[in-house]
């Protein structure tokens, strides 16, 4: 009977097996993680040697999992975020280092970004934080090409290797400054249709959700301002430029100072629910660390304009 001798196996070579395996290309794989396609090649390779077993099926254009590649590919994953989390478990907070690369939407920021940052200094402080504030549709971009390490976005994000999570609620609501021309009581959509209405950025899910409402009313000539700065949006209305389709958290400002007021319009504004974001991958402890973090404030912050997704 042949004995082989026990070698402690690469989890580099397990990690670049996961990236070949869900791009379906050596070369992707090499393109994410920053080394050269005869590099990823002879990873493989010696990982199918040390294993034994042919895990890909090699095409001019692709590569295509065998059944033993398949059965190896659901062990290499469990390996890989064990090892990461092993790495953050093992190490004492003090001794983290590097940086953490964060992503939120602005309506994060009025709500429990500081919160999060504090907390995160606390417990980490030798991790420095790299925040990138920007619109969910752009930050999911930048997470999907691995320049963000955890994202609180209107996601979800549809890839295999994203991780996706509901966080957190927003109430949304139809506001407008208390100088506007506009009936005390038994507003509607169309006195509202009449002047500029304010919301997120072009292509967004609450711009998408306004026209949608407002084609299904008869309004598709009414004026929509966009604007990926939401302070910005927040002002336009206290300053009586036009009716708001915003969240709460973010008007609640001027609505205590006497400056806008709530409309009780039908239908309402739907509400905005965000997502934590991160790549699944062996090395992202710290991304999965934060998310755990975050919900935890989710939870212990919960307002009349915010409510936890069950």
């Amino acid at each position: 009977m042949e004995v082989r001798e026990f070698r402690p196996m690469n989890t580099r070579f397990l990690e670049t097996f996961l990236w070949a395996a869900r791009l379906s290309s050596f070369s992707a794989a090499a393109e994410r993680l920053h080394t050269t396609q005869a590099s990823v090649s002879n990873r493989i390779a010696a990982l199918e040697r040390e294993l034994g077993v042919l895990l890909f099926t090699r095409d001019v254009r692709c590569v295509n999992l065998t059944p033993a590649g398949r059965m190896a590919l659901q062990h290499a994953e469990k390996i890989i975020n064990l090892t990461g989390e092993f790495r953050q478990i093992v190490s004492s907070r003090e001794a983290l280092r590097g940086t953490v690369r964060i992503g939120a939407a602005d309506t994060i920021v009025y709500a429990w970004l500081p919160l999060l940052i504090r907390r995160m200094h606390e417990q980490y402080p030798g991790v420095s934080l790299d925040l990138t504030i920007d619109t969910s549709l752009k930050l999911s971009q930048r997470i999907q090409n691995g320049e963000v390490d955890v994202g609180f976005i209107m996601g979800p994000i549809m890839s295999a290797d994203i991780y996706n999570a509901p966080l957190c609620t927003f109430e949304s609501c139809w506001v407008g400054a208390v100088e506007l021309p506009l009936p005390e009581t038994g507003v509607t959509l169309e006195d509202i249709a009449h002047f500029p209405l304010l919301t997120f950025s072009t292509g967004s899910q609450p711009h998408q959700a306004l026209r949608a409402l407002l084609d299904s009313h008869g309004l598709s000539d009414s004026r929509i301002y966009n604007s990926n700065s939401l302070s910005i949006m927040t002002r336009l209305v206290a300053a009586a430029v036009g009716v708001g389709a915003l969240p709460r958290v973010l008007v609640d400002g001027i609505i205590k100072s006497g400056e806008a007021r709530i409309l009780d319009i039908s239908p309402s504004v739907p509400p905005l629910t965000f997502h934590t974001v991160y790549q699944e991958r062996g090395d992202n402890a710290i991304a999965r660390a934060i998310a755990d973090m975050a919900t935890e404030i989710v939870s212990e912050t919960t307002t009349q304009w915010m409510t936890s997704v069950a």
